[in-house]
């Protein structure tokens, strides 16, 4: 039977998840071949055997993820940074890091050590307790028991500490390789649209219309009577989705972070994803890799007016001319990723944004200025397309994405 104790209390505070992504971008930075047939293999293992101290998660991340003795290293590296809460300076001086301290390794207990050291009694099963980082000189006599139950879950929760505080960091702030580290979170988004009647039928006991052939098929059995009637009913399906982002100079900050939310949305929403500057461009085809480097750089090549001037209500012509009136926005819910700077007639964006609302089921306009305080939609563009609008929300940081989930699976107002 597993040992419980305290190890076990706090590790359950702590997403493995989040841990099992963290050591494998950490390992495949410092030159492991981490693949994420590892890291699923360490996913299943950590799934079907719950860890029950740090020991038990280093094995368990060590005999998954490294294959080579050489790499053990490198390991201990960054499971020392992620569940020590350290970090070596050295990274930030262009030296060559050095070795982080290696967790304490799971060692035989002598018998003294198997002597519990509580008053609850020789025969009392002797808790586990999980190897963290060493205190300082002076402070392991000093400290009470709740202080270092304190430190330990502090140390325990370091890993998700800096993808949380990335999570609420502007989009527009985000280095490339902090961008890179959260690809994996705006792809997982829950891409859920309102569901619509389907043409298609299927077999329901409350259904209304009477299937013949069934029910004359079932008769055979009752020689030739129809005492079952088997019924009918239409199904429904997910609502199409379709994204439009502005990738104009003005919105240049965050064009490559929504490119990555674009490609998420292509491919677990089979989603239709376009992008404009002074011409509309489509990147469906374009994003449908599963390989998400080789996906940018085809729609970045596949938009050539990248960083450009703003024509969004050109841009929106184009789509309802080209796309939305022959089926692609009807009934659909359109996400439109625009600070709303028109360099053109704002008229024109307001004929065309009435357009839209008359074909799509909902239109939802995302602006990432929307969080500046004191933000008002006084933009020509911005102020034309906003009464044709079901959503305006912000969407500036992967935190506020969720309200743009929120926007698209909500019922039109």
């Amino acid at each position: 039977m597993r040992t419980s104790g305290p190890g076990r209390d706090r590790l359950a505070e702590v997403d493995l998840a989040e841990v099992v992504a963290a050591v494998g971008q950490l390992l495949h930075a410092a030159g492991v071949p981490v693949t994420p047939e590892r890291s699923g293999r360490l996913a299943s293992t950590l799934a079907l055997a719950r860890p029950a101290s740090v020991d038990e998660l280093y094995w368990a991340g060590r005999v998954t993820l490294v294959s080579d003795p050489d790499e053990i290293a490198a390991y201990d590296a960054v499971f020392g940074q992620l569940f020590q809460g350290r970090a070596d300076v050295a990274d930030w001086r262009g030296q060559a890091p050095s070795v982080l301290a290696a967790p304490s390794r799971p060692h035989t207990p002598t018998s003294a050590e198997r002597e519990p050291r509580t008053a609850e009694g020789p025969d009392a099963e002797p808790r586990v307790e999980p190897h963290l980082a060493s205190p300082a000189p002076g402070e392991g006599s000093a400290a009470t028991s709740d202080d270092a139950a304190d430190g330990q879950g502090a140390d325990l929760l370091a890993a998700a500490s800096a993808e949380e505080r990335l999570g609420q960091t502007d989009l527009a702030d985000l280095t490339p390789d902090e961008l890179a580290s959260l690809r994996s979170l705006m792809a997982a988004l829950p891409w859920a649209t309102s569901r619509r009647a389907s043409r298609r039928t299927a077999r329901h006991p409350r259904g209304r219309r009477l299937d013949l052939r069934a029910t004359l098929r079932r008769a055979r059995s009752t020689g030739g009577d129809p005492v079952r009637q088997t019924f009918r009913q239409r199904t429904d399906r997910p609502r199409h989705l379709v994204l439009i982002a502005d990738v104009s100079g003005s919105m240049e900050p965050y064009a490559r972070a929504y490119l990555h939310l674009l490609h998420g949305a292509v491919r677990a929403a089979r989603a239709d994803a376009f992008v404009f500057a002074t011409r509309l461009s489509w990147l469906s085809r374009a994003l449908a890799t599963s390989n998400p480097d080789l996906a940018l750089r085809r729609a970045t090549a596949a938009a050539p007016d990248w960083s450009g001037g703003t024509r969004i209500g050109e841009a929106l012509k184009a789509f309802v001319d080209d796309h939305g009136r022959r089926g692609m926005a009807r009934g659909a819910v359109v996400v439109i990723v625009s600070d709303g700077w028109e360099t053109g007639d704002p008229t024109l964006v307001g004929e065309q944004m009435a357009r839209l609302a008359r074909l799509a089921h909902r239109i939802v306009w995302v602006n990432p200025r929307r969080a500046a305080a004191g933000y008002q939609p006084l933009v020509g563009g911005m102020a034309a397309a906003l009464p044709h609008v079901d959503a305006f929300v912000s969407g500036h940081s992967v935190a506020a994405l969720d309200e743009v989930v929120e926007a698209i699976a909500d019922p039109p107002r």
